[in-house]
């Protein structure tokens, strides 16, 4: 959901009401304007992986600190392996205070709360079994039987390969079963992508899933979408009368959308090979971000009203070609070695670590304005932005004059791992002549509010408890963006794209710059400084 809106005028007591008040009991005070979500059980299959360590446990613990999860919350952590309850916690807890002193880590909270870890430890239970075996799934109903007025989320964190075993299980032992109409409990699905591998794939998962359970029991999840800065796209555009009117063809040359990574695969070359840079970002991630930064007006913030205005979007995006996109592979370079290099890579791996595309939109405010898509790993720098470039002005005005060349009007949204906004203009420098000068104006996010330890996921969860689809993606979304991609993933020509070189630690491949230089433009780069001196 979007975030309130501060008083610009009062930045300071924005950030002080930023932070949580305390209970006069010691039990955390919900943040204004929210409440504890309501009684539930929330089922993690793949409780004893990395992603519930990394993500959904840190997002539990947040939440438990700002007091949104009800008294009578429980958590189930279903995985293959027998141990005892107390073992499983006892992992959880020592994962928890690893991250929360690693610095580096998306949960960096320092030292832990231990009350309320406490509380979360209090709620954990753990169930042992094989995700396709019946016999888990009766243990489970059993187990769930008339606990939290039968409330339950199942949270599937696990591989792709069992999400149809899951679901279709859960379907037949019952456990899916809701009667809303009476206000009867709920029974949700939270599934991680990759939701399908392209189009087919993705038809056939929704398939599968729609035959156990209803469209809104499933909750898609993207993480991306979780991140405050993403959500404050909406209000960036639709809170601000400056935006608007020149938020369309008439105005805009081009947009640019960044997911950049300094990293290597590191220990997920298995992943990664089946995977690509690709499938892995463009027809999700990236294409979430531009749903958000293109999508029309809706006429509430009511969870259809936006995801209405998404699927058309992404409905009106002409299906890319070959000739659209650039496939890069790292090799040696000043930033580490080369992908093939890297453990459970092939030797002779033709897997892309970088992709690169441009995209056209087909309808009234968009036709005509590329937007540029690129991702990869072992980059020059770590950043995910979007850059709004306006088109040139006329210099008619300057004719005769020595003023240089000037910047573009270029807005960019910042989104990891700086948070905030910068804009690029021009003005006439210290002087006796008239020459125009670089400046930039920016606002950061650090310096208007209390930063809290925060994962991405806590938002979402807390959504999904309250039945708040809004941040989380409908069946005919996901189709219609494989369906936009499905040419790249299978050619019409049946010959693979070439996947171009490039140096560990560089901007890219070559042949990216030229895809942009073919239509008179060119990548910023991702080590820019801003220029001139920085007002905020």
């Amino acid at each position: 959901m979007p975030p309130n809106l501060p008083n610009p005028s009062t930045p300071s007591a924005s950030a002080a009401s930023a932070k949580v008040a305390s209970h006069p009991h010691g039990t955390p005070a919900s943040p204004a304007g929210k409440h504890p979500a309501p009684p539930c059980t929330l089922v993690i299959f793949g409780a004893g992986g990395d992603l519930t360590q990394r993500l959904l446990m840190p997002a539990l613990y947040n939440l438990s600190v700002d007091g949104l999860l009800d008294e009578a919350m429980k958590i189930v952590g279903v995985n293959h392996g027998e141990r005892e309850t107390k073992a499983w916690a006892d992992e959880l807890h020592d994962a928890l205070q690893k991250f929360a002193a690693d610095k580096a880590s998306t949960f960096h909270a320092g030292k832990l709360d231990d009350n309320a870890w406490n509380w979360v430890a209090q709620r954990l239970d753990y169930i042992a079994g094989d995700f396709e075996d019946d016999g888990l799934y009766r243990r489970l109903a059993q187990q769930l039987d008339g606990t939290t007025r039968g409330n339950v989320v199942f949270y599937l964190a696990v591989g792709a390969r069992f999400f149809k075993p899951i679901v279709e299980r859960l379907g037949r032992a019952g456990l899916l079963k809701e009667d809303r109409k009476d206000g009867g409990p709920f029974r949700r699905i939270v599934i991680e992508k990759p939701f399908g591998t392209d189009l087919a794939s993705a038809r056939d998962l929704n398939r599968h899933l729609l035959s156990f359970a209803k469209e809104t029991q499933i909750y898609r999840i993207d993480h991306f979408l979780g991140k405050d800065t993403v959500q404050s796209i909406l209000a960036v555009r639709f809170a601000n009368a400056w935006f608007e009117p020149v938020w369309r063809r008439e105005y805009i040359d081009s947009v640019q959308i960044t997911a950049s990574e300094v990293i290597g695969v590191e220990e997920r070359g298995n992943f990664y090979e089946q995977t690509g840079a690709f499938r892995d970002m463009v027809p999700n991630h990236l294409f979430q971000l531009l749903g958000m930064i293109a999508m029309e007006s809706p006429n509430s913030f009511d969870a259809e009203a936006i995801r209405n205005k998404k699927a058309e979007i992404f409905e009106a995006i002409q299906p890319l070609t070959p000739g659209d996109v650039i496939f890069g592979q790292y090799g040696q370079g000043p930033a580490g070695v080369a992908y093939r290099s890297e453990p459970n890579v092939a030797k002779d791996s033709p897997i892309e670590t970088y992709a690169a595309a441009r995209v056209q939109i087909d309808n009234r405010r968009w036709a005509g304005v590329p937007f540029y898509l690129r991702t990869g790993k072992r980059l020059a720098a770590r950043r995910t932005e979007i850059s709004v470039q306006l088109k040139s002005v006329p210099l008619r005005v300057f004719r005769g004059m020595p003023i240089g060349v000037p910047t573009p009007n270029v807005l960019t949204l910042r989104i990891d791992p700086s948070h905030g906004t910068s804009f690029d203009f021009n003005v006439k420098t210290p002087g006796p002549v008239m020459q125009i000068g670089a400046v930039q104006s920016s606002f950061d996010y650090d310096a208007f509010f209390t930063q809290a330890a925060n994962v991405g996921y806590e938002t979402l969860l807390y959504d999904c408890m309250l039945g708040d689809e809004t941040l989380f993606q409908r069946a005919d979304s996901i189709e219609a963006t494989w369906a936009a991609v499905n040419g790249v993933l299978h050619p019409e020509s049946g010959s693979a794209i070439p996947v171009h070189g490039y140096a560990a630690g560089s901007d890219g491949p070559a042949q990216a710059d030229a895809l942009l230089a073919h239509d008179g433009r060119a990548w910023r780069a991702l080590t820019q400084t801003r220029p001139g001196k920085t007002s905020q």
